[in-house]
């Protein structure tokens, strides 16, 4: 039973294949291998429609027969537009030398079995989007002459199976994901002519055996990650026309064996991190070209000599660090050179006339280094030049006439040197002259009317010089200017009309100088403008009603002039992200009789609340009433608000917490009255929120805990009141300031504002706080300025806050402790402090007593000298009694000793004592020292 039902399963096979045959052919044949191929592509635009079972398929789309018409011996789909995958039924095409899928769209990986075809010679399937590994397979290839399978999403190694491709002659690994290194087998590619594996991440070093491939014509590794040195064997690629090992991390010096590459054309090193000098021996490249040893670190002086690289046309040397002067056989008459590039080095020296002699340069790029001197008057030799960048040196002196014979000039950049002098009129005759970059020097003068000639001027920028008089009125001619930079100068009068028939004009800054009259109603013509920059000059009058017509306007900055009435001209733009106006005299221009808040409310919404790409609205230092329109809170690109210096009242709209980019909120100086809405919150992101200066009231909504990246928190001036949120001290970001001053704020200062470690200033002066100031506040490190006077705070200070001056705590009646008087350790107690009237009773108590010291101390004195006279008088009367006399002494001196010394001394004790310490005695006590003297005297006489 089960032999029958096998039976019948092979009749049903062939059955199958009976009926499968007709469609595909005959599955030994290539045709039958191609329609099975076909069933893997996606073919949208109908590439293979003839690619039919019943035609020839030689005469297929793409297909190569061989002479006898039975094999495919090339398949050519390039560009067909086919999606889909590599079949593996490639294989059995063994007929096959060349396949050419490239640039299509087809994914998936190289298959593997692509290895057997043995008689394959050349595999294009560069520009897919195939993805997976190189297959090893790869290398059993043998006769494969080129592999270009680049600009894929192939990732992976390099396999070192490429290595048994001897018969290799190109190799196209490049615009992939490779990693790893190059294999060294690389070596074994001794027919190798075109090597390239530029942009991918290939990393580890070159391989010395590189220097095997002597036939290499085109190297090209740029854009990877390679490093170490680059191997002296490269000198012995004999072939090499083409070198680029640009943006990787080689190190090292270059080597001195480059100057064997005798037929070397191209070589550019640039973007690595080569150092020291460049060797001489690269002169000896008489076929070079095109040198680019840019962004290294190469020093020393420019070792290359034009007389030697007589084929050079393109040097670029840029970004490096070479030293000295600019060699003078760089440039050579009939030299080819159209390319040089010096910039950003330590070049130093004058300018250098021989560069004169290049007559064929195009692009002279000198900028960045300390070349100065004067411009020289023979720039005008170089007609060929059409780039002239100077910028960035020390060049002095003016701009010479002669550079207005530099007739194909299209570029000039002269800015950051030390020029003075005016523009030559002759700048006029630069007909090419598309950017003139002249800012930051010294120049002076007027800005020529012969500059508007050139007609072809995109970008001027004259800032930072010293040019005045007025704008050319003829400015309008210049129909292609695109940036007008004018900015800080000296120019007065008024703002040329014409300028609004440069239509083209994008961007236009005549800030920080001297212009007056009032704002052109041209303006309104350049409908291209999306950023104005009128600032800090003396523009006045209302703005055109043409400005409203500038849809693109995104910049304006009119703040710092004497402009008025009404802003709504600016508000016909739906891109506007900065509007500065500050410091103008803008106001509403609704009718006096119905100048009313509710009305401006209005008139402003219909102006403004539009504008929801907004990003930036400053109208401070105006004359703006009425209340803060709520439809503020629906610009969700505001970034920041500042509506100080006005006369804004009402309340702070809770609906500005909607606000969610906010970064600045500045509306002090207003007469702003209520709480502060705890909406204020939702304004995650804020960095500055300045209130001061207002009527606020209520207490600090605990919600500003969630600004967590406020850096500076002013709400002084106001009548808050409440404690002090300790949620305040979650604000870790606080570093600017931190002021409460001037408020109702009671209650004690939170020890949470100790953890504020980034405060460098902080202001709760002028309130009702109390109780002692918490010891955490003495944490904060980078606090500079300090303000606590004026509250009823009573306890010893931190002991850092002895830095702080006096004045921080005045008002303070029991704080105690540096830099205020120091606290009493002697008790646990509070310190009790002495009022007015007790210290002036405790001072009249130490006069009085003082006094009846005094008396009793005169009346002593008085005492001794009464005693004193009376023995004199005695003696005088009994005729010097000798008995008498020793005795009054004795009686005189033993009441002296008794005064003085308050200890009975007796004559006996006294009279044993010698005469020098009796002396000495007898000056122990200022009243025997200046009474007992003359009588000693008087005695010693008897």
């Amino acid at each position: 039973m089960g032999t029958l039902h096998f039976c019948h399963l092979m009749l049903f096979l062939t059955l199958l294949t009976t009926f499968f045959d007709p469609i595909l052919g005959d599955n030994s044949s290539d045709s039958y291998w191609l329609l099975r191929i076909k069933t893997e592509f996606v073919d949208p635009f109908g590439a293979l429609n003839n690619w039919l079972q019943e035609t020839s398929m030689c005469t297929w789309y793409g297909v190569t027969c061989t002479d006898d018409k039975n094999h495919v011996l090339s398949l050519n789909l390039s560009g067909s537009g086919l999606n889909g995958v590599i079949s593996p039924e490639f294989s059995k095409l063994t007929f096959l030398e060349r396949v050419d899928l490239s640039q299509n769209y087809l994914t998936g990986p190289i298959p593997p079995a692509i290895g057997k075809l043995q008689n394959l010679k050349e595999l294009q399937l560069f520009s897919n989007s195939l993805t997976g590994e190189i297959p090893p397979e790869i290398g059993l290839l043998k006769k494969l002459q080129v592999l270009r399978i680049g600009d894929n999403l192939l990732t992976g190694r390099i396999v070192p199976a490429i290595g048994n491709l001897t018969e290799l002659t190109v190799l196209g690994l490049a615009y992939c994901q490779f990693s790893g290194s190059v294999p060294k087998e690389i070596g074994n590619l001794k027919n190798l002519m075109f090597l390239d594996l530029q942009q991918n991440s290939i990393d580890g070093v070159i391989p010395e055996e590189i220097g095997g491939c002597r036939k290499l014509q085109n190297f090209a590794a740029s854009n990877n990650r390679i490093e170490g040195k680059i191997p002296g064997s490269v000198g012995d690629l004999e072939s090499l026309e083409i070198m680029n090992l640009a943006n990787n991390s080689l190190s090292g010096s270059i080597p001195v064996e480059l100057g064997r590459l005798s037929n070397l054309k191209y070589l550019n090193l640039q973007g690595n991190e080569l150092g020291g000098e460049i060797p001489l021996e690269l002169n000896n490249l008489a076929e070079l070209e095109t040198l680019d040893l840019s962004r290294n670190n190469l020093s020393g002086p420019i070792n290359l000599s034009n007389t030697k690289l007589k084929n050079l046309e393109v040097l670029v040397l840029s970004e490096n660090f070479f030293t000295g002067s600019i060699p003078e056989n760089l440039c050579i008459r009939n030299s080819n050179l159209s390319q040089l590039f010096l910039a950003e080095n330590d070049l130093s020296g004058d300018f250098l006339v021989d560069i004169l002699n290049c007559s064929s340069l195009q692009q002279l790029d000198l900028s960045g280094n300390n070349i100065g001197g004067s411009l020289p008057a023979d720039l005008g030799k170089l007609e060929a030049l059409t780039d002239l960048l100077l910028n960035n040196n020390s060049f002095t002196g003016i701009i010479p006439p002669e550079i207005g014979n530099v007739s194909n000039l299209e570029s000039l950049f002269l800015f950051g040197n030390m020029i003075t002098g005016g523009i030559p009129a002759e700048i006029g005759k630069l007909q090419k002259l598309s950017t003139l970059y002249l800012y930051d020097n010294q120049m002076s003068g007027t800005i020529p009317r012969e500059l508007t000639n050139c007609s072809s001027l995109a970008e001027v920028d004259f800032f930072g010089n010293h040019f005045s008089g007025a704008i050319p009125p003829t400015i309008g001619k210049l129909k292609n200017l695109v940036l007008l930079q004018l900015r800080q100068n000296e120019l007065s009068g008024p703002i040329p009309s014409s300028l609004g028939y440069s239509r083209k004009l994008q961007r236009l800054v005549l800030a920080d100088n001297k212009l007056s009259g009032s704002v052109p109603s041209t303006f309104g013509f350049l409908s291209d403008l999306f950023l104005i920059t009128l600032y800090n000059n003396s523009l006045s009058g209302p703005l055109p009603e043409s400005l409203f017509h500038l849809k693109n306007l995104s910049i304006v900055n009119f703040s710092h002039n004497r402009l008025s009435g009404s802003i709504a001209p600016l508000t016909g733009s739906n891109s506007l992200t900065v509007v500065d106006l500050t410091n103008n005299s803008f106001s509403n221009n609704i009718p006096s009789q119905l100048a009313m808040s509710r009305n401006l409310i209005r008139e402003l919404q219909t102006e403004l609340s539009g504008l929801t790409k907004l990003g930036h609205l400053m109208l401070s230092n105006n004359r703006f009433s009425g209340t803060i329109p709520t439809w503020l809170g629906s610009i969700q690109e505001l970034g920041e608000l500042d509506l100080s210096s006005n006369t804004f009242s009402g309340s702070i709209p809770s609906e500005l917490g909607n606000c969610s980019r906010l970064l600045k909120l500045s509306l002090h100086s207003n007469r702003l009255s209520g709480p502060i809405p705890p909406e204020i919150g939702n304004l995650n992101f804020l960095n500055v929120l300045n209130l001061q200066k207002n009527n606020l009231s209520g207490s600090i909504p605990s919600t500003i805990q969630q600004c967590k990246k406020l850096y500076e928190l002013r709400l002084s001036e106001n009548g808050l009141t409440g404690p002090i949120p300790p949620a305040i001290g979650t604000l870790s970001e606080l570093q600017v300031i931190l002021d409460l001053s001037f408020n109702h704020l009671s209650g004690e200062i939170p020890s949470s504002i100790g953890n504020l470690v980034k405060l460098e200033r902080l202001n709760l002066s002028f309130n009702q706080l109390q109780g002692k100031v918490p010891a955490s506040l003495g944490k904060l490190s980078s606090l500079h300025r300090l303000n606590l006077s004026s509250n009823h705070l009573q306890g010893q200070l931190p002991p850092t806050f002895s830095v702080f001056t006096l004045s921080s705590f005045l008002g303070n009646d029991k704080l105690c402790g540096p830099p205020l008087v120091s606290c009493s350790e002697s008790s646990g107690h509070t310190r009790k402090w002495l009022s007015e009237s007790q210290v002036a009773g405790i001072i009249v108590a130490i006069v009085f007593t003082s006094t009846l010291i005094c008396l009793f101390l005169l009346y002593i004195m008085l005492r001794i000298w009464w005693n004193w006279r009376k023995v004199a008088i005695s003696c005088s009367e009994n005729g010097g009694s000798d008995h008498k006399n020793e005795e009054e002494e004795w009686v005189y001196r033993e009441e002296i000793i008794k005064t003085c010394d308050h200890h009975f001394w007796s004559s006996n004790s006294m009279a044993l004592m010698p005469p020098q310490a009796k002396q000495m005695s007898d000056a122990t006590c200022i009243f025997h020292f200046k009474l007992s003297s003359p009588s000693t005297k008087k005695y010693n006489v008897t």
